[in-house]
């Protein structure tokens, strides 16, 4: 059975890294063709107004509430009762959603002063550029909810394939806006907004093919009085805090960078994008692989296979957070000058876009433990306990950043969203245990000096070889990429071999149990 769950990570994993890789070469488009000037800014707030609604209420707060629930209808119910629960969750969801993107498309200058209030007293016109391509992506928000809950459904079954390519065609969708409907515009940047959209009406239409194969899709039908609705509905109440504290600390910094010079913003995106990575391939996965298992192993009240579910995932999100954190930090400049120093992305850029990396990389392990530790919670359909440690969160990213803008500006407020993932994961941990509810298994100090002295080993000779960041700067482009291949692969090497030379050996995280 662990098995499944290891070749379930690998499934996830691999569709993420290829979105992944599409969303880098998503940003070297957008780099190469708007910069970090006014209308990258402008989209950039457009986009993550719909992303950040996105990720609180459908991978946020709906997903955490829906697939416990779902799982235990397929684990205590018949086919058609779980049928029942898809059709009558998807009628409620439809109707919330289309009023809240009407709302938002009707108010989108009310959106982008509160979101992004520099703008209303900042560069003439970028109020109205970003208001324009608001009403233009908010539909997204309809979309992408509807297509996370037949994700949810599909991650329930262990279908885990289709529903971690989707965010592929989202960036195919933005790429191809960017390269061809672009030049057509009186405007080219609303491109970005309109690849957006069709993304979005892309990942739904993709997923539902497969709900029609497994038997799941039905009519949607609005009935807020369903048992099952009832149950996800009072369980996404506090969720809506507990499962997305890390997006809004970010958005709050979008917000204070409005304020900053022209390019903050910009410069925290491509920076956040480049930490999205590994947490994206890592992170994200394991917490979508682990979700359903969880909510089937607490069904079926097996609290030890639960806390063996939990070790495994830590261990693994262990293994790579801290040498990816390490990487980050080292690589930062080389990794920004090489994927976005084209065109309108300067040298300046890279060097204040490689500032907040290097201050979001320090919190990377903290927002992977997040990723893995919040479903021990949804699991176990308690909301509440994630809420209150959410909210200590966000009071401390508050602290941070008033401690930190004034004097590190933008690179402030990404170490102020690192410092505050690492209070909340911390606090997470420590709820599990101190409830008993996880316990874990021996050995873990060895395994934590183990990866902690490789991937410190593995940062000096990646230093040591990458070099100064002006021989990156002014190096042509085909230089930069194999340059940067060859630090990549002797990183990849070096920790490796640390691992196995301060004995860490596979059999030690290829079985939770």
């Amino acid at each position: 059975m662990r098995g499944a769950l290891l070749s379930s990570l690998l499934t996830v994993g691999t569709n993420t890294v290829a979105s992944r890789i599409l969303g880098l070469l998503r940003d070297v488009v957008i780099a190469r063709t708007f910069g970090a000037g006014s209308g990258a800014d402008a989209f950039f707030v457009a986009f993550r107004i719909p992303n950040f609604l996105r990720r609180l209420f459908a991978e946020g707060a709906f997903s955490q509430a829906f697939v416990p629930v779902l799982s235990e209808y397929r684990t205590t119910r018949d086919l058609s009762a779980v049928r029942d629960l898809i059709a009558h969750t998807a009628g409620t969801l439809s109707a919330v959603l289309l009023v809240l993107t009407a709302l938002g498309m009707l108010a989108a200058p009310a959106f982008v002063a509160v979101f992004a209030p520099g703008f209303v007293t900042g560069e003439a016109g970028k109020l109205a550029l970003t208001a324009d391509m608001l009403r233009i992506t908010f539909p997204y928000l309809l979309f992408i909810s509807l297509a996370a809950l037949a994700g949810g459904a599909l991650n329930s079954y262990e279908r885990f394939g289709v529903p971690a390519f989707t965010p592929v065609l989202l960036n195919i969708s933005i790429i191809s806006c960017a390269l061809f409907l672009a030049p057509a515009l009186a405007q080219p940047v609303t491109a970005l907004a309109w690849g957006v959209c069709l993304g979005g009406a892309a990942q739904l239409g993709f997923q539902l093919p497969l709900m029609a194969k497994l038997g799941l899709l039905a009519r949607p039908r609005l009935n807020v009085g369903h048992a099952g609705v009832k149950r996800i509905v009072k369980l996404m109440a506090p969720a809506l805090f507990g499962a997305s504290v890390s997006q809004i600390n970010l958005l709050i910094d979008t917000l204070l960078a409005s304020f900053l010079v022209t390019g903050s913003v910009s410069w925290l995106y491509f920076s956040d994008r480049l930490m999205e990575f590994p947490l994206g391939v890592f992170g994200v996965a394991l917490g979508t692989v682990i979700l359903p298992r969880l909510s089937s192993e607490h069904a079926q009240r097996d609290p030890g296979a639960f806390s063996a579910t939990l070790d495994w995932a830590l261990r693994w999100g262990f293994l790579i957070a801290v040498p990816a954190s390490v990487g980050l930090a080292v690589l930062a400049g080389p990794l920004l000058s090489t994927l976005f120093q084209y065109g309108a992305f300067t040298g300046a850029d890279v060097r204040m876009a490689s500032l907040s990396l290097i201050a979001y990389a320090i919190g990377l392990t903290g927002f992977v433990m997040i990723k893995i530790l919040a479903p021990g919670y949804f699991a176990r359909q308690d909301m509440v306990t994630p809420v209150r440690i959410g909210l200590v969160a966000m009071a401390a990213n508050l602290i941070f950043n008033l401690l930190l803008v004034f004097t590190l500006a933008h690179a402030g407020l990404a170490l102020a969203t690192a410092l505050s993932s690492m209070v909340n994961a911390g606090l997470l941990y420590r709820g599990l245990v101190s409830r008993g509810i996880h316990s874990p298994k021996p050995g873990w100090w060895r395994f934590a000096a183990a990866v902690g002295s490789a991937a410190g080993l593995m940062g000096v000779g990646v230093y040591w070889i990458a070099g100064e960041l002006t021989v990156w700067l002014n190096a042509p482009f085909q230089e930069r990429v194999w340059r940067l291949a060859l630090t990549v692969g002797f990183g990849v090497l070096t920790y490796g071999g640390a691992l196995l030379l301060f004995g860490l050996r596979p059999s030690q995280i290829r079985r939770p149990d």
